[in-house]
C-alpha cells in the first residue's frame, strides 16, 4: 500500500498537478492572446466582422493545443492521438456537414463581404443589425432589441437584403381607395402633401401610380426616395397623415364587411 502511495506521489501527483497548470496557464494565456489579435487587428483597421471571425477560430485551436500539450504530461503519444483524432474528424464531418456548411459560409460572408458589422439586413421576414459573424453563426440585433442567431449556412444558400449598403432608399405605400373616388383627386391629394415634406429626397422625384384594380377599390402607389436613417419616420409618418386627408376629403378605404340575411318563413294559411 504504501509503495503504491508512494508511486503515486513521485510520478502520478506531478503529472496531474503540471496538467492542471498547463491547463490553467493555457486557457489564461489562450484568452489573452485572442484579446491581443483582437487589438491588433482593430488598430490595423480590419473590419469588426473579421476580427470576431478570426478570434473564434483562434480560440478554437489554442484550446485544442492546450488539451494535448495536458494530456501529453501523462505520456501519452500526442502523434497517434492527433492522427486519432483527424480520423475522428473526418467520420464526424460526414455526419456533422451542416456544422462544417456553416463554417465554409463564414468564410465566404468574410470574403465576399455582402454585409458586415453595423449593417441592417432582412432575411426571411427578419430584420436587424448585424452584430457579429463568427464560426458557425451570425447575431443580429432586432429593431425591439432581441437577438437573432442565425446559421451562416442560411445566410448563403438563401437571399438577404443589405438595408444599409446604399445611402438611398426608396419607400413604397399603398393604398386603397373606392372605385368612386376622383383618382386624380387622390393623386392630388397625396402629391400635394408630399411637396410639404421637408425630409425626403427631391431627385429622383416622388411619384404616385394606379396600382391594381382590385376586388374591393383601386391601389394607389406612392414611391418616395428617403434617407436610410428616416426610413420608419416617415413610413410611419405618411401612414397617420394619408389617413387623416382621406377623412378630410371624403375619400373611402374600402374594408371587408360581412352582410347576414335572416331567412324568412313563409307560412301558407290554408282554409278548409
Amino acid at each position: 500500500m504504501n509503495e503504491l502511495f508512494n508511486n503515486f506521489l513521485q510520478n502520478v501527483l506531478p503529472r496531474i498537478i503540471s496538467s492542471a497548470i498547463i491547463v490553467i496557464l493555457g486557457l489564461w494565456l489562450s484568452k489573452y492572446v485572442v484579446k491581443l489579435v483582437g487589438r491588433i487587428l482593430n488598430k490595423g483597421k480590419a473590419e469588426y466582422t473579421v476580427i470576431t471571425f478570426l478570434c473564434s477560430i483562434l480560440r478554437v485551436f489554442l484550446i485544442f493545443v492546450v488539451v494535448i500539450s495536458a494530456v501529453a504530461q501523462f505520456g501519452v503519444d500526442v502523434t497517434s492521438i492527433i492522427t486519432a483524432l483527424g480520423a475522428a474528424l473526418v467520420t464526424a464531418g460526414l455526419a456533422m456537414q451542416s456544422s462544417l456548411s456553416n463554417i465554409a459560409s463564414g468564410v465566404v460572408i468574410i470574403l465576399n463581404k455582402p454585409f458586415k458589422a453595423g449593417d441592417i439586413i432582412e432575411f426571411e421576414n427578419l430584420k436587424g443589425t448585424v452584430q457579429s459573424i463568427k464560426l458557425f453563426y451570425t447575431t443580429l440585433l432586432s429593431v425591439d432589441n432581441k437577438v437573432i442567431t442565425i446559421p451562416n449556412s442560411r445566410l448563403t444558400t438563401y437571399d438577404v437584403v443589405n438595408l444599409t449598403t446604399a445611402v438611398h432608399r426608396r419607400l413604397d405605400l399603398s393604398y386603397t381607395i373606392s372605385y368612386d373616388d376622383d383618382i386624380t383627386k387622390v393623386k392630388g391629394i397625396l402629391y400635394s402633401y408630399i411637396a410639404t415634406m421637408d425630409n425626403i429626397i427631391r431627385e429622383p422625384e416622388p411619384a404616385v401610380y394606379v396600382g391594381q384594380h382590385k376586388a374591393s377599390g383601386v391601389e394607389i402607389i406612392v414611391q418616395i426616395w428617403i434617407n436610410e436613417a428616416d426610413y420608419w419616420d416617415i413610413y410611419y409618418q405618411m401612414q397617420e397623415k394619408v389617413k387623416e386627408l382621406f377623412d378630410e376629403n371624403n375619400i373611402k378605404i374600402p374594408y371587408n364587411t360581412v352582410e347576414v340575411k335572416q331567412p324568412q318563413n313563409n307560412s301558407d294559411n290554408k282554409s278548409e
